[in-house]
């Protein structure tokens, strides 16, 4: 049997490793971007000196032949579900047994005056990176970011890291507080001033305006405002890279819609990883899921269903993610909205320093916790994992949070002083059980 799959990215990949881990079908992975599989989250650290590119790839490129995995770099224009066929950028076909979509996102452009000039970009794919390289190897005396989130912040770091100085044009009245409460939005919009970022909030893209050479000289915001520039990122999100199948037969909406075993509506066809969207997703979770680990778990469950013919369904519990936003890391676990859910209460304690904070959601009547965001505090994954699966009440986790902490040489422990807070609003009186790696090993175990 042959199987093709388009993309080469962790999904593609990690799909590709487990069925070859099961199994001798044929396996050819195809890809237009790179000839080989690489971290796209270290895009940032090339391009800060951090590390090379050849650093990013997990695998040497021996590894391939090796195991029999085969590696074609080109671009896949249309999906002939006909004939089991796909077309080449050069006309060629391929035939397949079985096909697993897995082509990543695309980031958002919205028809914006100039977009298309030279000097305007966005930062997804290596060819963003070459392309940033070569716009900012000439003069930039300011650069210009529209849209906030994440990728909007680690362009605007990749760019201090060149001592370009930057203006960040972000929309919504406090920095991605379209996925933040309030609390959390307005410390990382502190954050990001105080590192000398000129952070424009409520502010719009109207267009992007070019000098006598075609390139782009200024950017004009729908108040009006006029800001010089030589190099404008466009960072408002991404969405699947579908539109190449724009004429097939496969079913889309926002992404290629797919079941819990990632199948489509055409038999033998799989897709998974950004692209892919859920007609009934897991509970808590997303129809589209663009990060790095869920890409990894849908690769691996469908490698095994293809390999050892299963027809195991994608459940991975409780939603979680991590980040950092210059120098303060960011963690979320299970669901925490903008806004509470009419069944929802919130407790949020934030550092004196306001460097740190953490905020709870949970069931007004149960007091069962549905959701935890940390910043500038990294706690232990599994344990809130498992305190989400088994509906802990928030005095439960109060008190035993000091076991979801790390403890590295010079942390400044925070659970007193939120515990002291807790104590205080709710009229409380709860103390920090043992805290630190032996009491994280001691409720992991029961």
């Amino acid at each position: 049997m042959k199987i093709v799959i388009i993309g080469n990215g962790i999904s593609g990949v990690t799909a590709a490793r487990h069925i070859r881990k099961r199994s001798d079908h044929e396996i050819l992975l195809v890809s237009g971007e790179t000839d080989y599989f690489f971290s796209r989250t270290a895009l940032m650290y090339i391009y800060m000196g951090h590390m090379e590119y050849h650093h990013t790839k997990p695998y040497e490129d021996w590894f391939w032949e090796k195991n029999r995995i085969d590696l074609l770099r080109d671009w896949i224009t249309e999906v002939d579900t006909d004939n089991k066929q796909l077309v080449r950028s050069n006309g060629f076909r391929i035939n397949y047994d079985k096909l697993i979509i897995a082509c990543g996102s695309r980031s958002n452009l919205f028809g914006w005056h100039g977009q298309d000039l030279d000097g305007v970009q966005s930062l997804y794919s290596y060819q963003d990176l070459q392309q940033l390289e070569q716009n900012t190897n000439r003069k930039v005396d300011r650069a210009v970011i529209v849209g906030g989130g994440l990728i909007g912040i680690e362009l605007a770091e990749m760019l201090q890291s060149r001592k370009i100085p930057t203006t960040l044009l972000v929309r919504e009245k406090s920095y991605w507080d379209n996925v933040l409460p309030p609390g959390e939005s307005d410390l990382i919009s502190r954050h990001i001033r105080e590192h000398g970022f000129d952070l424009r909030l409520g502010e719009e893209l109207d267009k992007i305006l070019p000098d006598e050479n075609g390139r782009v000289k200024a950017v004009k915001t729908k108040s009006g405002e006029l800001v010089n520039t030589q190099l404008v990122c466009l960072t408002a999100g991404v969405s699947p890279n579908i539109s190449w199948l724009s004429n097939s037969s496969i079913e889309t909406k926002r992404g290629i819609l797919i079941n819990k075993r990632f199948e489509t509506n055409i038999p033998d066809i799989y897709a998974i990883g950004d692209c892919a969207e859920f007609r009934d997703p897991p509970p808590g979770r997303r129809n589209i899921e663009q990060v790095w680990y869920t890409g990894k778990m849908h690769g691996e469950i469908l490698g095994k269903n293809i390999a050892d013919n299963n027809d195991d369904q994608y459940n991975p519990g409780p939603w979680f993610n991590s980040a950092k936003f210059l120098d303060i890391e960011y963690q979320t676990y299970g669901t925490v909205y903008p806004k509470n859910k009419a069944d929802e209460n919130s407790f949020y304690w934030e550092d004196d320093d306001g460097k740190r904070c953490v905020h709870f959601v949970y069931n007004k009547d149960t007091t069962e916790l549905k959701g935890i965001n940390l910043f500038g505090i990294r706690a232990r994954h599994d344990l809130f994992h498992k305190w989400l699966k088994e509906k802990r009440t928030m005095d439960y986790v109060i008190e035993n949070l000091g076991a979801s902490s790390f403890d590295p040489e010079f942390y400044r422990s925070y659970e007193k002083k939120l515990i002291k807070k807790y104590n205080e609003e709710f009229n409380a009186n709860l103390k920090l059980k043992k805290r630190g790696f032996s009491a994280f090993l001691n409720l992991i175990n029961t």
